[in-house]
């Protein structure tokens, strides 16, 4: 994916993977919860490379962990 912004992008995708595990889940059991592949949430994850999801996705993915979806954009 080609973005402009994509310290952000792995920004985000560090707080998914840190609420996640805080939420003592795996990337397959997050995955599950919010209908997607565990490749998909690896990817989101990675610190090194930038990868998007949908609002809707990301709504999902909020509920799953239990947390507004600010937290995912906080420094």
């Amino acid at each position: 994916m080609k973005t402009e912004y994509p310290e952000q992008f792995i920004r985000f995708g560090l707080k998914v993977q840190y609420y996640r595990k805080l939420a003592g889940m795996t990337q397959e059991a997050f995955a599950d919860k919010i209908g997607r592949s565990w490749s998909f949430v690896a990817k989101i994850e990675s610190p090194t490379r930038a990868f998007g999801v949908s609002m809707e996705t990301m709504f999902k993915m909020t509920e799953v962990l239990n947390v507004p979806v600010s937290k995912l954009f906080d420094d």
